[in-house]
């Protein structure tokens, strides 16, 4: 029979905090270094979403050429986390980390002489894969020291690190665009990426010990990933946290084009009203830390999917009548960056509570699916029209199937529990 609860590790108590794990001052540094190396995705990708249009314009490209260099990155960020979890498995946590972060830095500078889209869209994709190192990295730390209700807390401060990068980074980006063009903003991505390079070298402890570490060759990785796909649970949990990750990047891709274009915000206007949604999503991910005390992760996450989905139908309807112009839009968008909030750090934390002994792979998987599934999403609002109703409807799509998913799995360990 099947368990419908998550097992822990035993030296591991009930709060899912190990015995060895970081407390204290060292608790508090390894949240801000992992932030700050988890920070280089979203910078990556929001920071020149304010030159979205100038960039086409500039290079003489579609509006859809250009959000395929946004897919491109996601695509990067994806692949990249599936090469680079189980080589960190087999080699450490801090030379793939060292080595993707390196691969940022030389891709962000190439961009500074991309001559077209085309190109630009293959050094994003560069971009992602090194940026991928980093975000893999961080995840699988956190499994390396924490479990449970302890890493659904970490991974919450964590977001509250992170959280600076898609607040700050497109009012960066306007920012750059008044005194340059779209390049500089790679530029200053490469400066980033330099200064996260010393972190990682300086900052970061191994955490993976040599007798913990798994084989890197092709037939073990392999024989990992069909263990992960073939346990329900975590593909499911997966998927749900792919979803969300994908409600969110629908906002991503099409929020520069349609509070632009549609509502008619400056790039400076519009780097405001993205740092007010990124800050519903931190707010949300910071309460979820309260609402850990009180409720499992499973049961968070099942409410706050239930919630979003009846904001997204509100935000639907408001969006294609044009109800209360740009407040009407605003308000329930934001309140399904909340919901969605609480489901990002709590849908990974219980997928990769269920193993720990291939935190790296598992993370990868995980990565994998979130960006994978954001780089086809992505797209989609830009095919639908690039304006309120599109983003709306494909925001809303993806939480109702990540409800729909997470709600029979339910079910089925009710039945299974109780058979």
């Amino acid at each position: 029979m099947e368990q419908a609860t998550l097992h822990s590790p035993s030296n591991v108590d009930r709060s899912g905090q190990s015995a060895e794990s970081p407390t204290g001052a060292a608790r508090l540094k390894i949240i801000l270094v992992l932030g700050a190396l988890i920070a280089l995705g979203p910078l990556t990708i929001d920071m020149y979403l304010p030159a979205l249009p100038a960039l086409g314009a500039d290079l003489m490209a579609s509006e859809s050429a250009v959000q395929l260099t946004l897919t491109g990155t996601l695509v990067g960020l994806g692949l990249g986390q599936l090469v680079i979890g189980p080589l960190s498995d087999a080699v450490g946590r801090r030379r793939p980390l060292i080595a993707g972060t390196a691969v940022h830095i030389v891709a962000s500078l190439l961009v500074l002489v991309a001559p077209n889209v085309l190109i630009l869209g293959l050094l994003r994709t560069l971009q992602g894969v090194g940026a991928a190192a980093a975000m893999v990295v961080a995840m699988a730390v956190v499994r390396d020291l924490f479990t449970g209700r302890a890493a659904a807390t970490i991974l919450s401060r964590l977001m509250l690190v992170m959280g600076a990068a898609p607040i700050l980074a497109p009012s960066i980006g306007a920012g750059i665009l008044l005194s340059g063009s779209w390049r500089g903003v790679f530029a200053v991505l490469a400066a980033l990426g330099v200064a996260l390079l010393l972190v990682a070298i300086f900052l970061l402890k191994e955490t993976l010990p040599p007798e913990r570490r798994r084989t890197g060759a092709v037939r073990p990785v392999l024989a990992t990933y069909r263990m992960l796909v073939t346990d329900k649970q975590f593909v499911v949990l997966a998927l749900v946290a792919a979803l969300g990750m994908s409600a969110l990047f629908s906002y991503v891709s099409g929020s520069s084009f349609v509070l632009q274009d549609t509502f008619g915000l400056s790039q400076q206007e519009f780097g405001l009203v993205f740092a007010i949604g990124a800050v519903a999503l931190i707010g949300a991910s910071q309460l979820n830390v309260v609402m850990l005390n009180r409720f499992t992760a499973q049961q968070i996450v099942f409410g706050a999917l239930a919630a979003a989905v009846g904001f997204g139908a509100v935000l639907v309807v408001f969006a294609a009548s044009g109800f209360g112009g740009l407040p009407g839009f605003m308000v329930p968008l934001l309140l399904l960056l909340g919901a969605v909030g609480f489901v990002l750090p709590n849908a990974p934390a219980l997928a990769l509570s269920r193993h720990g002994e291939a935190a790296g792979t598992a993370a990868a998987l995980l990565g994998a699916a979130q960006f994978g599934l954001g780089a086809l999403i992505a797209p989609v609002v830009g095919v639908l029209g690039n304006d309120g109703p599109a983003m709306a409807l494909t925001m809303t799509g993806g939480v109702l199937v990540a409800w729909v998913a997470l709600a029979a799995t339910m079910v089925r360990q009710r039945v299974l529990v109780t058979a």
